[in-house]
């Protein structure tokens, strides 16, 4: 047989098997648990998903935390090759306490803590100019076209400026990459050539979402991650989490550089499918996650895929139902159903690779396909 090390291994007659490392849900902190067949699914759900990865169909697939009516319905943990933000970690075992990179999901935590901060005061309006909110950047401020820019156009990444993520993250060309090389990475955004005008072309911008950060930050007069710890991962119970600081050496990487649990991940799922509470607090104002979760641009004729506030708006093919989603390189990804009142938060280690998003949209379709008809 093929012995593949992809979880906890036990030996048999000198073949190395395969196996999850969670076979059961362990304590989900304060979360309830409840079995796959009481939330209405397939009792056989994981053993599926343990096929799939024994298989080979779902390789590079490191963690997934799904739950439904707030429960933890099922935890799964493998073993592979992972990296910290580019620095490579050699294969790690997976557990429910291992912090993993996000990747650009990031961005969706980024918009959410805007919110909280907005509703605190402490940031611009969203018809604010942009330029006018880094004083240093005076002769750009002057420019009439750039003074259209608005911190809306840079929350749905509808900026119009020259900028390419196409590019492995590994090429200086990168234009994340570039700016976070370069001396000034908020200059080196809002000088990039304008393309289009302000609101009529979506293009993927990590700059963006470093432009809202920075507004945070200086808002909130400390960092982005504290401000992160004291308004939302604190209160939230996450306490063992990580934002990256930038290659500049000074500010957080906030387009990619989140690290936390997939379990914690889910949490934030989770709040989001609760209109924004948690226990007895309101940590994200709900009328900022309806703003969040409009569609303020669209991909396709059909409208089946569209962007938010830095949050992907999707619906489901059947039924037509949103779904909204935070992805990140690699194979990074929150799902939220509300109709199904589901999250699922997969990590995976595939990055850089095109075609990262099969697994866990491979994932995804799995655990969906497992839902019993009610």
């Amino acid at each position: 047989m093929n012995c593949k090390s992809v979880a906890i291994t036990l030996i048999i007659a000198g073949c190395t098997l395969p196996m999850p490392l969670a076979t059961s849900a362990p304590a989900f902190d304060a979360w309830p648990e409840t079995t796959p067949a009481e939330a209405g699914f397939a009792p056989d759900v994981g053993d599926r998903l343990d096929a799939a990865v024994i298989a080979g169909k779902l390789d590079g697939l490191h963690g997934l935390v799904v739950a439904r009516d707030g429960k933890l319905v099922l935890e799964r943990y493998y073993v592979g090759a992972d990296e910290r933000w580019g620095r490579q970690l050699g294969r790690v075992t997976f557990g429910a306490e291992v912090v993993h990179d996000l990747r650009s999901v990031s961005k969706s935590v980024v918009g959410l803590l805007y919110g909280i901060a907005h509703n605190d005061g402490i940031v611009p309006d969203l018809n604010a100019p942009l330029v006018d909110q880094f004083p240093d950047l005076g002769d750009l401020a002057s420019d009439p076209a750039r003074r259209r820019l608005t911190v809306a156009h840079a929350l749905t990444m509808q900026l119009g400026l020259e900028w390419n993520e196409d590019l492995p993250y590994s090429d200086p060309r990168n234009s994340e990459i570039a700016m976070e090389m370069a001396d000034d990475r908020y200059r080196y955004v809002l000088s990039r050539p304008i393309v289009a005008a302000p609101g009529k072309e979506w293009r993927y911008t990590g700059g963006a979402t470093a432009l809202i950060a920075h507004l945070i930050a200086r808002g909130s007069g400390t960092t982005l991650m504290d401000y992160a710890r004291e308004k939302l991962l604190g209160p939230l119970g996450i306490a063992d989490a990580e934002w990256i600081i930038g290659m500049n050496g000074r500010e957080e990487a906030a387009a990619s550089g989140l690290r936390m649990r997939p379990r914690d991940l889910a949490k934030i799922g989770q709040l989001v499918l609760n209109r924004g509470r948690w226990g007895d607090q309101q940590l994200v104002p709900a009328d900022w996650l309806d703003q969040s979760f409009t569609r303020h641009a669209n991909f396709d004729d059909e409208v089946v895929v569209g962007y938010g506030y830095q949050w992907w708006l999707g619906r489901h093919v059947h039924g037509g139902k949103p779904w909204y989603g935070a992805f990140g390189n690699g194979g990074q990804r929150l799902f939220i159903a509300p109709s199904l009142d589901i999250v699922i938060a997969v990590t995976a280690g595939n990055y850089n690779q095109p075609d990262a998003w099969r697994v866990p949209v491979a994932v995804q379709i799995t655990v969906l396909s497992a839902l019993k008809p009610k």
